[in-house]
């Protein structure tokens, strides 16, 4: 739920300033605080003199921090058959920022202090890696051509295949370089990084040596396209280890109509894994329709997704997708399942309480694509084995959230999720219902 409530200053108070703030975004370094050159405007909200510092002629710091809390509790977590089913635990992290401008020069520069208390049996990566650093970068704008080098989190399109990974408590990011050209309309991002390992002592983060990405994210109007490189030195699917060297070529069509918006994402897979060839794809869907004049105005929307499975192990051929390095909590606050081998189905009614409070009902169904592939999570992890069951139903999930936003910079939410097990789960193993409450308090500048 943080991804979805990015706020800034409440609309009374806008109606009162001459200057409105950029919205907060979860990278940070694309927010731009210059319009604050202006002493008059930076006077006009407490921040102001914090985003904005003048250094001199043609340089000048703007800072920012992010501090959360967030509690999650389970009982019965993967059906009964994790290692902790019934875990509830404390995340707690800061991410304060600082960003120098010196004429067309940049540095910007982000640590992370990342905590976990009461995660079993142990905590992860995902959940802690005390202080390191989560982002530091040069770049330098040449006009039409901006280019960067450093640590950095990407975030392309609706981050179906590269996230920030924002909703655990340690965010994913990226040691390389990276270009971004516009070209009229049109912005092309080309990149060649490794992925961080977060590690869990304090300033030991290291660069991946087995996993490589590398592409080109062009934009237009309405409309996306890319190639994604991905080589994996270890990788492993369904027991079997070996090294896999991956291309992804997508196409996203994303735009609004009226009270109507939508989000269509084809992506096709090729290349190899050991000895077998790789033919995998997915197709994400989502329509929605919004209601402005009517009470609590509500947005509904209907996600379909299918991803592709191997459907004969062993034929020579790998139909399993890979989703690469996508968001977490990817189908919502409670995922199990991650976008691989899966049918799923997803409506959602969003609607704005208060003028502050929003809230949203959703509604998940989950299905094998090949009866022959088992369920993975989101990080692609085998969870749960195909054995010798032919069903087809996962299960099926309901989640409730509520966010009220108490003042422009705190954010109080709060989650709660149930996921029933399908005849897919029941013929496997442990199959109990999954519940999870999650509490959240986010501040943000």
């Amino acid at each position: 739920m943080p991804a979805l409530f990015l706020t800034t200053i409440p609309a009374a108070a806008q109606d009162h300033e001459p200057w409105q703030a950029p919205t907060l975004s979860i990278t940070r370094y694309d927010e731009d605080w210059s319009d604050l050159s202006d002493a008059e405007k930076r006077a006009h909200h407490w921040t102001g003199p914090l985003k904005y510092i003048p250094l001199g002629e043609d340089a000048w710091l703007s800072t920012g921090i992010e501090l959360r809390a967030r509690n999650e509790n389970y009982h019965d977590n993967l059906w009964g058959g994790a290692d902790a089913p019934d875990d509830g635990y404390l995340w707690l992290r800061a991410m304060p920022y600082a960003d120098l401008h010196v004429g067309r020069v940049r540095a910007f520069v982000q640590p992370i202090a990342a905590y976990a208390a009461g995660v079993a049996p142990a905590a992860g990566p995902v959940d802690q890696t005390r202080v390191d650093l989560l982002q530091g970068f040069g770049e330098v704008d040449l006009g039409p051509v901006t280019l960067r080098a450093g640590r950095q989190m990407l975030s392309l399109g609706t981050e179906r295949l590269i996230g920030t990974r924002y909703g655990p408590n340690v965010p994913l990011a990226f040691d390389g370089a990276r270009a971004d050209v516009a070209i009229g309309k049109a912005k092309v991002s080309l990149f060649a990084v490794r992925p961080v390992q977060p590690r869990p002592g304090t300033f030991d983060d290291r660069t991946s040596d087995t996993r490589t990405l590398w592409g080109a994210y062009g934009v237009l109007p309405g409309i996306d396209l890319y190639y994604l490189g991905y080589r994996n030195d270890v990788a492993r699917f369904g027991g079997v280890a070996g090294r896999e060297t991956r291309h992804s070529f997508g196409l996203r069509s994303h735009g609004t109509r009226g009270d109507w918006h939508w989000n269509v994402e084809g992506v096709a897979q090729f290349g190899s894994f050991g000895r077998e060839r790789i033919a995998a794809w997915t197709l994400g869907t989502e329509v929605g329709r919004s209601f402005p004049v009517a009470p609590l105005a509500p947005d509904a929307t209907l996600r379909f997704n299918i991803v592709s499975g191997d459907g004969k192990p062993g034929n020579g051929t790998l139909g399993t997708f890979n989703a690469l390095f996508p968001k977490g909590k990817y189908f919502g606050e409670l995922s199990p399942v991650g976008p691989t081998n899966i049918v799923s189905l997803n409506p959602r009614v969003s609607a704005t309480l208060a003028r502050d409070i929003s809230a949203s009902l959703a509604a998940m169904a989950y299905w094998r694509y090949s009866r022959t592939d088992g369920v993975y999570d989101i990080p692609g992890n085998l969870i749960r084995a195909a054995g010798n069951s032919r069903a087809r139903f996962i299960g099926k999930e309901a989640e409730a959230t509520i966010a009220w936003q108490a003042t422009a910079e705190l954010e109080l939410s709060a989650s709660l999720s149930a996921f029933v097990p399908g005849a897919f789960i029941r013929e496997t193993g442990p199959a109990k219902t999954i519940a999870m409450l999650g509490l959240e308090a986010n501040f943000r500048f």
